[in-house]
């Protein structure tokens, strides 16, 4: 193994195919992205170290090819590294551009999202088809990686993408610091379990999905080699269905507490997580003149596992009541808190469940194919809302993902979509997604 002894502050390293790695962080990343369908961002064959004695390389490069716990969409190791002269911290810059396009049929949605509860009830006949395009969901990151005494070993990253208004701004999804199990700032919230979302290229997802970034402060305690525990106090974010002239929305009081237990295995590209959820969700109520609050909560089973060495479950099931922001298919849609039918001014949080099972198979390390149902549902009392209101919805995927090159991967999907109202009307909508994704 080469070992080169440069004299400057900050080593910039451009990686090429073949790509520069450690042999221990190219285990860890074939491993990683194998169980997420996808080989590693570059291919790595052979490596180097840019300076002289230091244990902590293989390390800081294992923090950047670790990819067990992140979405599928998310972005993988980064191409481009810095690193310092002594060989403790590493700062990479990364993301891909990403093209889509999509052809409805036989039912049109007004989103470049696949989002069911927008599909049209009942459905339109002079909308049952189009044609879009969109580069938006392209994302960008900063990764610092590090090892110190104060802090041991710690993670900065900084992701967006470019869904900010209506010109595709930029749009911060994830801004946080990872240390001694400690992480404060924005990133996925602890309710969710990332890596159980299926593969799609769809940037929705399954609608029975709990998918929510949020501002916290969380700490992760490691049990063993197998289990893990976690819990958060995490930003509210509700939306309400209100009575007008009877009730209205107020500030929140208290934060989301999300917390898990987990037990992972196959080298932690298998887990089962058992998650759940309180929050405290305040409004006005205008007939008595207070401000009230009520209960949501929910519990979730989900995880991912290997079948075979080629085939991978995923899997997630959730209930509860007044936490509808955190799932895909009910998320800013106001059913947090809706009214009573049965108090004028009283708010209640509604039943909901929702749920996805997908499966994922590996032809090879260059092609899989996966398939994915899922479905969110609104239980309970209902009176007070109207006959067109939502009942439940389903979404059906199916597709295929090819790497051209260690770095450019293309897609083909399949996507049904039916929505069906308190009223018992539906309707539906087809789509058909292509994808090329370049990695750097």
């Amino acid at each position: 193994m080469k070992k080169l002894l440069i004299p400057c502050a900050c080593i910039l390293v451009v990686v090429s195919s073949p790509a520069f790695a450690t042999e221990k962080a190219a285990e860890q990343a074939s491993v990683s992205n194998e169980a997420l369908g996808q080989v590693p961002p570059m291919a790595v064959e052979r490596s180097f170290f840019l300076w002289s004695e230091s244990s902590t390389n293989d390390e800081l490069l294992g923090m950047f090819y670790d990819t067990r716990y992140i979405h599928f969409q998310d972005p993988r190791a980064p191409r481009f590294l810095w690193f310092d002269r002594e060989g403790r911290a590493a700062l990479g810059i990364g993301g891909y551009v990403k093209a889509t396009a999509s052809y409805d049929f036989d039912g049109a949605l007004p989103d470049k999202d696949f989002v069911t509860y927008d599909i049209p009830v009942p459905g339109n006949p002079a909308e049952r088809n189009q044609y879009q395009m969109d580069a938006s969901t392209t994302r960008l990151f900063l990764k610092l990686v590090g090892d110190n005494a104060a802090l041991g070993k710690y993670t900065v990253y900084v992701e967006g993408d470019f869904r900010g208004g209506d010109h595709a701004g930029f749009r911060l999804n994830q801004a946080y610091v990872n240390a001694r199990g400690f992480l404060v700032g924005q990133a996925w919230s602890t309710f969710v379990d990332p890596a159980a979302a299926p593969p799609t290229i769809d940037y929705e997802g399954p609608n029975g999905m709990t998918c929510v970034r949020n501002v916290m402060a969380r700490y992760t305690l490691d049990l063993s080699s197998h289990w893990q525990m976690a819990m958060a106090v995490e930003s509210p974010s509700v939306t309400y269905t209100l009575d007008e002239g009877y009730n209205t929305a107020i500030r929140q009081r208290m934060s989301d507490i999300p917390f898990y237990l987990q037990y992972a295995w196959n080298g932690g590209n298998s887990h089962i997580r058992a998650s759940g959820l309180l929050r405290g969700l305040s409004y006005r109520d205008l007939v008595t003149s207070r401000n009230k609050s009520e209960l949501g909560w929910a519990v979730q089973l989900s995880g991912l596992a290997n079948i075979t060495p080629k085939m991978t479950l995923f899997y997630q099931g959730v209930y509860g009541y007044g936490y509808g922001e955190y799932l895909n298919g009910l998320g800013g849609e106001g059913f947090d808190l809706i009214p009573d039918p049965d108090n004028q001014g009283r708010l209640y949080a509604p039943e909901t469940l929702g749920y996805v099972a997908g499966l994922r198979y590996a032809f090879s390390p260059k092609f899989f194919m996966s398939s994915s149902y899922s479905q969110c549902r609104v239980y309970g009392k209902t009176g007070a809302l109207p006959e067109n209101a939502y009942r439940y919805a389903q979404y059906i995927v199916g597709n295929a993902f090819y790497n051209i090159t260690p770095a450019c991967s293309v897609g083909l999907e399949y996507l049904y979509g039916r929505r069906s109202n308190i009223n018992r009307e539906d309707g539906h909508a087809n789509r058909i997604n292509a994808m090329i994704q370049y990695s750097f």
